[in-house]
């Protein structure tokens, strides 16, 4: 069947197309089975593909977290600094380093002047940027006494909206004891050690400084009548001064501050000989109602929903997220015992994925539902939009084996476009079932006929639109790791490999079942359909 109007490419497929066309309406069941199997096999594949919330980024800035021991001066926290900066700079990517020690304590993230936050400013290199980013993990590493991570701006952001942390995994360990904490999580992060694809690998750090403890007597106390917030009263005067007064000076107003002098707190045995009133009216030294000594305590105490819990936290490389997590559970689970009352929360990017994974599934329901509600007042036939539905899962088998091609994992932007390519994809087949019911309702021509003239003149505008799509989205497709496309390449490369399974298996496979099934869902005759005499003739 050709148009005049035609031209010479356009009258060459449809030549190609008719033989096709015509094997299939004569083998109907098959082609539907063979759709049946890669349908089949696309979903296995599916259900094997690595998981990941956001593709990784290329920002063209890296934001390095630079953390000392806890209790390191700020003199030798700043020479360390210029080690880093030097070490970076040696790196020919890096163009500037900017760097700030400490955060102040009442900023809304306050961090001891032990920890450095470094802004590196990069340019493209010969090399790729996972090669560059391990290579600045590799020399920081050689710097001892520095635990860094390695990230960059935005997705630090996101990390730090996630979980607190600024890395794509936070594995949180709940309970009452610290230095069981400190333990456990010292064995967590042994396991992790272990599984591939971990890199910055951090334990927030808590350990033991020397302090000061004043410890009441409660018999000794008692039998003088001190109250335990007597003492405690008395202790924080003398360290940390109780204002007694104010004096007006020039229009200003100064308080009056008392604590102990500098020389009386240099030791314990000082305090130990403080005095303090009693309610009997006596004044006793505060070694005689307290136990004073030196030992250690916890630098920080970190809470979250009112319990302590510690932070071992990292990122990964060379391997989907998903997997990455699901080790890093069954090596927690089954080498790290944790005592009654500890628990384990896993936070992070992979938390996000899941959740916005399941929002995605609800909202693709939703679409489906709504698509087919649309054809069905269209077509005016539940069958013709179950027809046309089809399309769906065979977009579906392009998009999967274009992702699995390109890397095989999943992410937010993939799944994302799987539901603009449902919606690409069911336009095809609307330009197909209607122009058979026009042809029927309209122009009266038979269920045979319909199939057969609608099709072959279906076949230019539905390759033209795809094709048009096809060509726009390569650009985007391509752009694996350039900096600006990392969500809008694996959206892309799905709406790519759907376009052209859905358009390929549309002319094939839609043809097939509306001969199959589509005759109860029109006005058409038993005797319309096609015979074998029919068929051979389309072929010629």
């Amino acid at each position: 069947i050709e148009d005049e109007t035609d031209s010479r490419f356009v009258k060459w497929l449809k030549k190609r197309y008719a033989p096709i066309l015509s094997w299939t309406l004569r083998n109907p069941v098959k082609i539907i089975s063979v759709s049946a199997v890669l349908l089949l096999i696309s979903l296995m594949m599916f259900a094997f593909m690595g998981r990941e919330f956001l593709p990784p980024f290329n920002e063209g800035t890296l934001n390095i977290n630079a953390n000392m021991p806890p209790g390191t001066s700020l003199k030798e926290s700043n020479r360390i600094g210029n080690v880093i900066e030097t070490v970076l700079h040696d790196i020919p990517e890096v163009v500037s380093t900017t760097r700030r020690t400490g955060r102040a304590e009442l900023d809304e993230h306050a961090a001891g002047v032990n920890t450095s936050e470094i802004e590196v400013v990069t340019k493209e290199g010969n090399r790729s940027h996972a090669e560059f980013m391990e290579e600045v993990r590799q020399r920081l590493a050689q710097i001892p006494g520095v635990e860094a991570e390695v990230g960059q701006p935005i997705s630090h952001r996101i990390d730090h909206l996630l979980s607190g942390t600024r890395a794509q995994i936070a594995i949180k360990l709940f309970g009452p004891d610290l230095a069981t904490l400190r333990n456990k999580a010292g064995e967590i992060r042994e396991e992790m050690s272990k599984i591939d694809g971990i890199v910055d690998l951090i334990v927030e750090p808590q350990v033991g400084v020397p302090q000061v403890q004043v410890n009441m007597k409660r018999q000794e106390a008692s039998a003088v009548g001190l109250r335990a917030e007597d003492l405690a009263e008395t202790v924080d005067t003398a360290f940390n001064g109780h204002v007694a007064s104010q004096i007006l000076e020039e229009q200003k107003t100064y308080d009056v501050l008392v604590r102990f002098q500098d020389s009386a707190r240099d030791s314990i045995e000082s305090i130990g000989r403080t005095l303090i009133d009693t309610p009997t009216g006596t004044k006793v030294p505060i070694a005689q109602v307290a136990e004073v000594r030196v030992d250690q305590g916890p630098n920080t105490i970190n809470r979250e929903n009112v319990q302590r819990r510690i932070i071992v936290q990292a990122n990964v490389v060379d391997r989907d997220l998903g997997s990455v997590i699901a080790d890093v559970r069954s090596a927690i689970g089954t080498n790290v015992q944790l005592p009654q009352g500890y628990f384990v929360h896993y936070g992070g990017q992979f938390e996000a994925q899941e959740k916005a994974s399941r929002l995605i599934l609800l909202l693709s329901i939703v679409a489906i539902g709504g698509i087919f509600l649309l054809l069905f007042i269209a077509l005016k036939s539940a069958r013709a939009a179950t027809i046309v539905m089809v399309n769906l899962p065979l977009a579906l088998i392009g998009g999967v084996v274009m992702v699995f091609l390109s890397g095989g994992t999943l992410s937010i932007a993939s799944l994302v476009g799987f539901i603009t390519l449902f919606g690409i994809a069911t336009r095809n087949g609307i330009m197909l079932i209607s122009h058979y019911q026009h042809l029927m309702e309209e122009e009266g021509v038979s269920f045979r006929e319909a199939i057969v003239q609608g099709s072959m003149e279906r076949l230019n505008p539905i390759l033209m639109t795809a094709l048009v799509l096809g060509v726009g989205l390569i650009p985007l497709a391509i752009g694996v790791g350039q900096p600006g496309k990392e969500i809008q390449q694996p959206m892309a490369v799905v709406i790519l490999g759907g376009i052209f399974s859905s358009t390929i298996l549309n002319m094939i496979v839609l043809p097939a079942l509306y001969l199959k099934y589509g005759l109860a869902g029109v006005k058409a005759k038993a005797s319309d359909y096609p015979t074998e005499s029919t068929l051979a003739r389309v072929g010629d």
